[in-house]
């Protein structure tokens, strides 16, 4: 991995722009060198769903939104201010493009599940200890193995496969090179070695001269173009720094770059990570290269966060009258009734398989579960169990991590929708014994971008001193000791639940089963 030496633009007062594209929108905010705010703008992005368990988007559209976002960003600017610009986007998701960089077809999303097959004939152990990946359908390398079987023609027909981040830099400096951070999620890499592994791209029939140069995070990869610059309302010349994938980079945007914290991503799923200074594969965790170099990342997941929330609101609640007619209005409302209800919920407990088991089970054919049902639980129990039952599951997930974690965890950094729930805070400090904090920016995945753009730039001189001087912590929520003596005995109930009814859910049926 080589970079090329970029002279930077320097200025008294310097700012760097900071893009997110995901999976919905494109944001791009522009950053100041202590991590305020100057301004931000936003595009959606189309999704397609063709098929169940499809999920597609257009990657040029990937670029036309990230433009509209920048301009809207910058303008109104001092356009010499503004020093680097760096990326962060949905990992996992590619696109197959020809030999002029044009589609091949449709990009593969993250979310995209029909490479099942694949996982169950390819996802051996062997990958998982090169990879650091579990074997589910998430990466892309089973993605790509799937294509080879089922459309060998647009596979024989691609030239490039590039990840968003990948796909973007191109554009804005016409060198085909990304991150390593933002390439490993597509289980293409070698983690231990820091490159991608042959072994894996010959299974798949890649040509390593079909990806993308990898670089480390934080490095320069080139000067805008002058035509990307025009259309991205920048300035020639101003320095594209290589970023990562929006899970180490909301990592690095919370101020974790070291092990013993781990930041909680409260969204429509559960994310929370840690550092680790070394590489141990585990089904505990999902294991990927760190947003600082020469780091790890161990991401658990559970399928279940504010969705949660949203489907029970949604599927049993009123959507208007009490709390008004809005959706938030109403989940204000119920989570005011759910704490006036007791720690335990009167012995309700939700295990939220809602979207099957993620970490540290990986079992796509698990089924959410309410036990302890009686004719005294009203809703507010049930969602209070809600937010319990996903406490402890990440409690679950916590201490099957810490086995091969350099450090315990002594604290989590909160953010995401879910964040705002100080009720859902609380809770979480209380099962998890251990305190949560707000991460003082709720755009903590669009800083982390920024700290490499920053860092890049030498505004900071490293990337933990630009994370350390850029992000911040708000409002914290200790442990209850007496809530925590009500939630063991029932964290010891839950734990029972899934060993028993594993062997069940294969018999439910269902499109997974």
């Amino acid at each position: 991995m080589t970079a090329t030496a970029v002279p930077v633009r320097t200025h008294a007062d310097p700012l760097v722009v900071a893009v997110d594209c995901s999976t919905t929108s494109a944001k791009a905010i522009v950053w100041d060198a202590s991590g305020a705010r100057v301004s931000s703008g936003q595009a959606p992005l189309p999704l397609s769903i063709p098929h169940p368990g499809y999920g597609e988007q257009d990657p040029r559209d990937w670029w036309s939104a990230t433009a509209i976002a920048i301009r809207a960003a910058v303008s109104g600017i001092d356009p010499d201010r503004i020093v680097a610009l760096s990326v962060t986007h949905q990992r996992e998701s590619f696109a197959c493009l020809d030999e002029h960089g044009e589609p091949v077809r449709p990009a593969m999303l993250w979310l995209d599940v029909r490479a099942g097959a694949q996982v169950d004939e390819f996802g051996t152990e062997r990958v998982h200890a090169l990879t650091g990946k579990p074997a589910n359908p998430t990466p892309a390398w089973y993605k790509i193995l799937w294509l080879a079987e089922h459309e060998p023609g647009a596979l024989a027909a691609t030239s490039r496969i590039v990840d968003v981040h990948g796909f973007l830099v191109q554009r804005m400096t016409g060198r085909w090179a990304t991150s390593l951070a933002s390439a490993d999620p597509l289980g293409l890499v070698d983690l231990a070695a820091g490159d991608y592994s042959d072994e894996l791209l010959d299974a798949a029939g890649i040509r390593r001269s079909q990806l993308s140069e990898l670089l480390l995070p934080g490095e320069p990869v080139g000067p805008l173009s002058d035509v990307a610059a025009a259309e991205l309302g920048l300035p020639a010349g101003t320095i594209v720094i290589t970023g990562a994938g929006d899970g180490q980079s909301a990592g690095l945007g919370a101020g974790i770059t070291r092990p013993g914290r781990a930041y909680l991503n409260l969204g429509t799923g559960l994310i929370s990570g840690s550092v680790s200074e070394s590489y141990a594969p585990s089904t505990a965790y999902r294991a990927l290269s760190g947003a600082v170099p020469g780091t790890f990342d161990y991401e658990l997941f559970i399928g279940a966060g504010t969705y949660m929330v949203s489907w029970f609101v949604d599927t049993f609640l009123e959507p208007s009258g009490v709390g008004g007619s809005t959706p938030d209005g109403v989940e204000q409302y119920w989570e005011q009734q759910a704490s006036r209800i007791a720690p335990g919920s009167d012995g309700l407990v939700v295990v939220p398989y809602w979207n099957g088991a993620l970490t540290p089970y990986w079992d796509n054919r698990a089924r959410g579960v309410m036990v302890g049902l009686t004719g005294a639980h009203g809703r507010a129990h049930v969602y209070r169990a809600i937010l319990e039952g996903i406490a402890f599951e990440l409690r679950l997930c916590v201490e099957h991590a810490e086995r091969a974690l350099d450090v315990p965890i002594t604290e989590f950094v909160a953010m995401g929708g879910g964040a705002r729930s100080p009720l859902w805070c609380q809770l979480l400090a209380d099962v998890l014994q251990r305190p949560v904090v707000l991460a003082a920016e709720d755009e903590a995945t669009c800083l982390g971008a920024a700290m490499l753009a920053a860092a890049g730039a030498g505004i900071h001189a490293s990337i933990e001193q630009a994370s350390a001087a850029m992000s911040g912590l708000g409002r914290r929520f200790e442990p209850d000791p007496g809530a925590a003596a009500v939630y063991d005995p029932l964290y010891a109930g839950y734990r029972a639940v899934y060993p028993a009814l594993a062997p069940v859910f294969p018999q439910l049926g269902g499109a997974d089963a």
